[in-house]
């Protein structure tokens, strides 16, 4: 492989977030787009009924692209410092985005070795790790995951925050609306599930408080369920913000 042609390979697949999008690269991006989009529709029976015969040459396709692109990656990982090596290599192949290329191709792998329909379903959804392929290729979705990385410390607290609130308003609705409604509050589980919708702010309606200070309790949670769902986003536009600035 001559040097020149490599160093291209290579850019392409590990690139740098101060370099240009090669063509390679922007091809990728339009076949793990096409790949997500043919493996949604190919869920729907009447697609498959009718463009059945169509799918599977382009997925067997797509399976060589994506089957080639995972052998150059772990060819040419050594190209990046903190994979060289024999090492290098291991820590590569189970690295995050590694593991998501791996099972972007074994569906079609197993497909061909297993018969059972439940089976064969599973190794079907398996495809969409696929979606995750794009943020490799996407910079503005590479730099929104690690936004989510670097986030993570400051998510872990939030998320404490919220279970006990979670906990704190299950038992609350309990002692307040448990004996005036059994069936959906006689047990903080069973309150647990109003907690949840509501805290979330998707509030379905199908369980909600009827005593006064049922609703006095609810109203006061309902409120503070709104900085605990703008939290967490406020974390992570912070983190992407920063990060789009550098």
């Amino acid at each position: 492989m001559k040097t020149s042609f490599k160093q291209y390979l290579s850019r392409s697949l590990f690139p740098r977030d101060t370099e240009t999008s090669t063509v390679l690269e922007k091809v990728l991006s339009v076949v793990i787009l096409f790949a997500v989009v043919l493996t949604v529709l190919d869920t729907e029976p009447n697609f498959q009924k009718q463009y059945d015969g169509w799918v599977k040459p382009i997925e067997f396709f797509i399976f060589l692209i994506f089957s080639a692109e995972y052998v150059l990656r772990l060819t040419l990982c050594g190209s990046l410092q903190k994979y060289e090596g024999l090492t290098g290599k291991i820590k590569y192949i189970l690295s995050p985005m590694a593991i998501t290329d791996l099972f972007a191709i074994l569906p079609n792998i197993l497909v061909i070795m297993v018969d059972d329909l439940m089976f064969l379903r599973l190794f079907r959804l398996f495809r969409m790790f696929r979606v995750v392929k794009l943020i490799r290729t996407n910079k503005p979705l590479m730099l929104f995951a690690e936004s989510i990385q670097s986030s993570w410390p400051q998510l872990s607290a939030s998320m404490v925050v919220t279970l006990f609130l979670l906990f704190l308003s299950a038992i609350l609705l309990y002692f307040v609306e448990g004996s005036a409604q059994p069936e959906a509050f006689g047990s903080i589980p069973r309150a647990m599930w109003w907690a949840m919708a509501t805290l979330t702010t998707v509030g379905y309606g199908d369980v909600y408080p009827i005593t006064v200070m049922g609703k006095i309790c609810a109203g006061i949670i309902a409120l503070i369920s709104i900085g605990v769902v703008a939290l967490p986003a406020g974390i992570i536009a912070a983190n992407f913000s920063d990060k789009l600035k550098n």
